[in-house]
């Protein structure tokens, strides 16, 4: 397929599939949390406005988290299809570790799940809040998993080789490896960002098409706060990953930054562009800021990393990619603390939810946090090339061995199932987005019938709206009116 080797085939095909099941986790972790909040926030306050934007966003928690689940089963069949020889070679290690995250995390969501989409009227307030703390705290669990797993491939630590396989000698060296804690934590402020952004654009679309409501306002507001606080600690966060991965993986370093050769006592540049030739081993067209490479990545005015030419041809990152997807996520990040910062500014002055060019820039972001991740994820798996576990399996050596064209005809269909089967899932969830938060009735009737008690809530019945899309459906206004502020 166009001159792809089967190597380069499976690759695309396991990034293809897995850019389209991280997006959905990373927002339920965000949104589980998110909901905890607002029912921890009502049952303090008793203010429906919580009620109504608890309700308005577990609709969208309940679509995203399915296809979640259902992308993820893609991934776990993938890795024994398309990787067996890295299935054989690491399985006893992969395999007990993903395990622990169906045992622990996936199962303590799927037990209070239903008891936090269905239960509302069925148990008491604080029951049904702990049902929500258990699906958010079941999210972590399965990031932290998720995470080690990843983290170990990065880093691996605590391994045996015995048969011409690894086994394990020591599971907390293998779970608590040296890059899982920055990474892990990485992660989840990613998440917390990313769906603060969504939660943010869609308050901002509302407030834009002028359906100004007490829930608007509050979810507009809660979303900025969170961007103000979480944004400036993501970037300490990167800091400190950086520097575990200078120690541990400098050439995905060296490749993040389009960094060759040192000469003797001269510091490195910061390339705020460029094009990294591999072939040439040089960067095209660079333009650096001086010492200030030096700066952040050592911490020092003229210090040093190690550069690209340093290692062998054969076990270089492809630099193109890993230079430009670096970039893209540092400014991005860079977009959210401005955004965080125009927020606070528009606050003081009174104007943060009538402000159309701050509401257009929050609009406009709201797909931010997820580039922003795929972008961190093409950095992270690009720049670990050329090996699936570092210093120890190389990728060629893990692949399955398929043909080119299978591998074609598989990637083919995949897309077009995945661009079909999600994206008419993100269609419909955009559709939750577009409609807004409506009143919640906290007491309904017990007669039964569509939309009562006795009939369960159903997450895919929220998109059944009516002529409401100018405005003037009784859902904000009814907020308005029941909660008066």
């Amino acid at each position: 397929m166009f001159g792809f080797t089967a190597l380069e085939l499976a690759r695309i095909q396991f990034a293809f599939t897995i850019s389209f099941h991280i997006l959905f986790p990373a927002v339920t972790i965000g949104l589980a949390s998110f909901l905890a909040v607002l029912e921890l926030s009502w049952l303090r306050t008793r203010r429906t406005v919580y009620v109504d934007l608890y309700h308005f966003w577990l609709k969208i928690f309940a679509v995203m988290f399915g296809m979640g689940v259902v992308s993820g089963i893609v991934m776990a069949y993938q890795i024994g299809t398309n990787w067996s020889a890295m299935s054989e070679f690491a399985g006893s290690i992969m395999g007990p570790v993903l395990a622990y995250e169906v045992l622990t995390a996936f199962f303590l969501e799927a037990g209070f799940l239903g008891v936090m989409l269905f239960g509302w009227t069925r148990v008491g307030p604080h029951l049904h809040f702990v049902a929500t703390c258990m699906v958010a705290v079941g999210t972590l669990i399965s990031a932290t998993w998720i995470l080690a797993a990843n983290s170990w491939m990065q880093t691996p630590r605590g391994f045996a080789i015995e048969g011409g396989r690894m086994v394990p000698a020591d599971w907390l060296a293998i779970v608590f490896n040296p890059s899982f804690p920055y990474r892990l934590m990485h992660m989840v402020v990613a998440a917390y960002l990313a769906t603060a952004l969504i939660v943010g654009a869609t308050a901002a679309w509302q407030l834009l098409r002028g359906r100004d409501s007490p829930a608007v306002r509050k979810m507009l507001s809660m979303a900025m706060w969170l961007i103000v606080l979480a944004a400036p600690v993501q970037a300490v966060i990167g800091d400190f990953h950086g520097l575990n991965t200078l120690e541990h993986q400098p050439a995905k370093v060296a490749a993040m930054e389009g960094h060759w050769q040192n000469r003797p006592g001269e510091a490195v540049p910061l390339l705020l562009f460029g094009i990294p030739d591999m072939a040439a081993e040089q960067t095209r067209y660079a333009v650096g800021i001086p010492h200030l490479g030096s700066l952040i990545l050592t911490h020092s005015w003229s210090g040093q990393i190690p550069g690209l030419k340093e290692f062998a041809p054969e076990d270089r990152p492809n630099s193109l990619i890993v230079f430009w997807s670096f970039r893209l996520m540092v400014g991005l990040g860079l977009l959210m603390i401005a955004l965080g910062a125009w927020s606070v500014l528009m606050r003081r002055r009174g104007r943060i939810f009538t402000a159309r060019p701050f509401l257009r820039a929050a609009l406009w972001m709201g797909p931010a946090g997820l580039v922003a991740i795929l972008a961190g994820w093409v950095t992270t798996e690009v720049g670990r090339q050329p090996w699936v576990v570092y210093g120890v399996l190389r990728t060629a050596d893990a692949v399955s061995p398929h043909s080119a064209g299978t591998l074609a005809l598989t990637l083919g269909l995949f897309v077009v199932a995945y661009f079909f089967v999600f994206g008419a899932g993100t269609a419909y969830v955009l559709r939750l987005m577009k409609k807004g938060p409506q009143a919640f009735a906290l007491h309904r009737a017990t007669e039964g019938g569509p939309g009562e008690t006795r009939t369960p809530m159903r997450p895919l019945s929220a998109a059944d709206v009516g002529n409401d899309d100018d405005g003037t459906g009784t859902g904000s206004d009814g907020a308005n009116r029941r909660d008066g502020d």
